[in-house]
């Protein structure tokens, strides 16, 4: 039984799982005391910490070789279902981001794992291609459901699909000037781009920059998490105590600005511990890509373990107030079992590629 029960966990990367069930179980806590006016909800977020265990396992069981087989098809199926969503999706909220299949499934969020996927098949593709042409389709690639995800509109994960699809573009080898040539190019567009955006993401762009402008308001989710936040002081108001959380005033306190809950409760030092365990996270994650036998699997292995620092800085940045309110949420600790899902696949493909190595 002990042999069998090894062979059972053997795909399992030991220190890649252990930083993840340690933020899981910091999870659990901080939900625990966030949700506690949320009647099932904590239960659910075991069922998706379940779910989202068991297939990193599945994940990690399939040959990198595999997923570049099946990297175009899933892309490719990606951008029917947000084709679909585009023309049959449900509406909630003024986005139109779900198809209903039984339950409602958002095909954008599987663009964050199809994206990478893509472009790491495809550069590995195009090893002999001419650089340039190479970096303009792979533009185009990650452009397309870029544009199809924002149309919904979904800023939060578009931005996710784009970094997880920049990321494999820079680490291909796009050169500094490009990046600079990129950078201002971004720049000089502002003035044209902000007239087009949504007046909802206009707002929450001039809340970050001035949250006192409307205190009660659309500025009172920031304003609210940054006094949970500076209340935690150093060492929190313990577990269960945190009086902003406890009382319902930080909106959103399971999903995205479940991070303001959890500094007050453990303050300044659990959030350097949470800090410390993330870049523990991070860094197994690039040693895994260091490490990686094919071209592949390096850009893979790459971009997902930049996509879990953007997932961080966005989510954190946010909720103290230096980027805007994107709808982001807190790796393996924010409610959401979509996003669990995801990271667990992410996770599972960086087991995979350790895998190989070993």
């Amino acid at each position: 039984m002990p042999r069998r029960f090894k062979s059972l966990f053997a795909m399992l990367d030991p220190q890649l799982t252990l930083c993840i069930v340690l933020l899981l179980g910091t999870g659990l806590a901080t939900m625990y005391s966030a949700g506690s006016d949320f009647p099932g909800r904590f239960a659910l977020h075991v069922r998706n910490i379940l779910i989202a265990l068991g297939i990193m396992w599945a994940v990690a069981s399939v040959p990198p070789q595999t997923m570049m087989r099946y990297a175009a098809p899933i892309y490719t199926a990606g951008l029917l279902l947000l084709l679909a969503v585009s023309m049959l999706g449900e509406i909630k909220k003024g986005s139109r981001r779900w198809l209903y299949i039984g339950f409602d499934f958002q095909p954008s969020e599987m663009m964050k794992i199809a994206m990478p996927l893509m472009l790491a098949w495809f550069f590995h593709q195009c090893s002999g291609m001419q650089r340039g042409k190479t970096f303009v389709i792979a533009g185009i690639l990650l452009l397309i459901p870029a544009a199809l995800i924002m149309k919904q509109p979904d800023l939060g994960t578009a931005v996710l699909v784009l970094a997880a699809g920049f990321y494999v573009i820079v680490l291909a080898g796009l050169s500094w000037q490009a990046l600079a040539a990129l950078a201002a190019t971004a720049a000089v567009s502002i003035p044209i781009a902000w007239p087009r955006l949504h007046e909802y993401q206009r707002q929450r762009v001039l809340t970050m920059l001035n949250p006192e402008a409307d205190p009660l308001g659309k500025g009172f989710q920031i304003k609210q998490a940054g006094i949970a936040i500076g209340s935690g002081g150093l060492d929190g108001k313990g577990w269960l105590q945190g009086t902003q959380g406890q009382l319902g005033f930080v909106p959103e306190r399971t999903t995205d600005f479940i991070f303001s809950v959890f500094a007050e409760e453990f303050g300044l030092v659990g959030i350097l511990v949470l800090l410390m365990l993330y870049f523990m996270l991070i860094a197994r994650g690039l040693m895994i890509t260091a490490n990686a036998t094919t071209l592949f699997s390096r850009l893979l292995a790459g971009a997902i373990t930049m996509i879990f620092f953007t997932y961080v800085f966005v989510n954190i940045g946010m909720v103290s107030g230096i980027v805007p309110v994107v709808g982001v949420p807190l790796p393996f600790i924010s409610y959401g079992g979509t996003a669990l899902v995801t990271l667990g696949v992410g996770a599972g493909i960086l087991m995979s590629i350790r895998r190989q190595r070993a």
